[in-house]
């Protein structure tokens, strides 16, 4: 939950309308099969670093190099979206400061803390997690406190669900505003599989991390659909510009200035909280892949503070790549890069499932025991949820203002392939050896029993 819901759904609601409500759902079902399928290799393999893993043994070592990589690109792309956005917020209050000294300060600021320590990102994290958390459930109470009661707020009695149909109606742009819309919408979701990456350290992942999937329907709609639905009921869809977030337009436009600069405050924190887990994220799968051979050694290293060294400069880097561009192109840098992320996930995804299919192909073929957490609908809604996300990756292309994400997405995949087949040796080109640690539906899990067990007299 960041930029993506903070800043990127004022595009959305732009290109859709009101039904952009509808892509939400849409596509947190889909995004909850990816989650799925990901939730089921994991029971059966939990592996830090997983997918890049499952991609390896279950598809191809090349699928396991093209995921691995794209998954970072991603995080890097996120990353500089997420600086980015920053630089619009800040126009709030200095709207005559170029965009891109913000960013230049933000990637400073995001490698201060990641050179510390890792006890420091950590908290810092935790902290700005919670306060994203609570703000949204805050304006949630809050919207629906306004619609029913209004406390004497000028134009009360036009907020309310009529806003929702008024306007040009549901879905003023037609069925293509719609599916235009899952672009920017897919984007939001992207990042949620970094459930797969924390596999390997988590405690009981065969009960933990079911448990947080499962949770994923209830977080979409509560956290995206509930939330924008208030926000459109307070602020007609047309007011909703994308000059601002729609979170702190809400309150403008209701004259609450002071809690519009107290909630954009808590835009900032929420968006530096997605690049503190931006970089958790590709440091986790770069050194994965190092120790698959499929990257640079270097990436293994980590200081005495445990700060994974070469993955922070790396990013780091990378985030200074995103000032230029800011420098550059500072109107067209923040939906740009939002397609070219869309498109780094959903192949993140399309890989995700491609690998849970197989895998689901070879228990089959060879009379394994049945997954402990098998997803829902097999197979019609797996294949379903492969055929979304390929039409997500077609409209990519289809829809003109993200065209050359599509372009530059498919020299991403050419560059990987050609970096492959030069570089890639040795146990890099082996599929990755998997520990299969399913046991018996019904079976109380060996973590669970060794938790539970009495302590020995010895």
């Amino acid at each position: 939950i960041g930029t993506g819901l903070f800043m990127g759904s004022s595009g959305a609601i732009q290109t859709a309308g009101p039904a952009v409500l509808i892509a939400y759902v849409i596509g947190g079902a889909a995004v909850f099969m990816v989650m799925r399928a990901l939730g089921e290799m994991i029971v059966r393999h939990p592996v830090s670093g997983s997918f890049g893993q499952y991609a390896s043994r279950y598809i191809h070592p090349y699928a396991g190099f093209l995921v691995g990589w794209t998954f970072a690109f991603e995080m890097f792309l996120v990353a500089v979206f997420d600086a980015t956005a920053i630089g619009v917020y800040m126009r709030f209050w200095f709207p005559d400061v170029s965009q891109w000294v913000w960013v230049l300060a933000v990637v400073c600021f995001i490698a201060a803390i990641n050179l510390l320590g890792v006890r420091v990102f950590g908290e810092l994290e935790f902290w700005f997690a919670l306060v994203k958390i609570v703000a949204i459930i805050a304006l949630i109470v809050a919207g629906v406190a306004v619609i029913l009661f209004g406390f004497g707020i000028a134009g009360h009695d036009q907020m309310g669900p009529q806003n929702l149909v008024e306007h040009g109606g549901f879905m003023p742009n037609g069925l293509w505003g719609l599916i235009a819309s899952f672009t920017i919408v897919m984007f939001a979701f992207g990042g949620i599989e970094i459930i797969g990456v924390t596999a390997g350290e988590a405690q009981n992942p065969k009960r933990v991390l079911p448990k947080a999937i499962n949770s994923v329907p209830i977080r979409i709609l509560l956290f995206y659909v509930l939330t924008l639905g208030v926000i459109m009921c307070i602020q007609p869809w047309v007011d909703i510009t994308g000059e601002t977030s729609p979170f702190v337009s809400i309150f403008e436009s209701i004259g609450f200035q002071a809690a519009a600069a107290v909630f954009n405050v808590i835009l900032i924190t929420a968006a530096l909280s997605a690049m503190n887990a931006d970089i958790f994220g590709a440091g986790r799968m770069l050194h994965g892949l190092a120790e698959q051979g499929q990257a640079p050694r270097s990436f293994t290293r980590t200081t005495r503070n445990g700060v994974p060294i070469m993955t922070v400069v790396t990013m780091i880097v990378g985030l200074l790549v995103g000032v230029v561009l800011n420098f550059l192109y500072p109107d067209q840098v923040l939906f740009l890069l939002g397609a070219l992320a869309t498109f780094a996930t959903v192949l993140v995804w399309l890989v995700i499932l491609v690998a849970h299919i197989r895998m689901r192909a070879e228990i089959a073929r060879e009379g394994r025991l049945p997954s402990e957490f098998p997803v829902p609908l097999w197979p019609v809604a797996s294949w379903l949820t492969v055929g979304f996300i390929v039409c997500i990756i077609v409209l990519v292309g289809v829809v003109p203002d993200s065209r050359p994400a599509l372009w530059v997405g498919l020299v991403w995949v050419a560059l990987v392939t050609v970096c492959y087949f030069a570089w890639v040796r040795g146990d890099g080109r082996r599929p990755y050896r998997l520990v299969d640690q399913t046991e018996p539906v019904g079976v109380v899990p060996a973590s669970e029993r060794d938790a539970s067990a009495p302590e020995g007299r010895g």
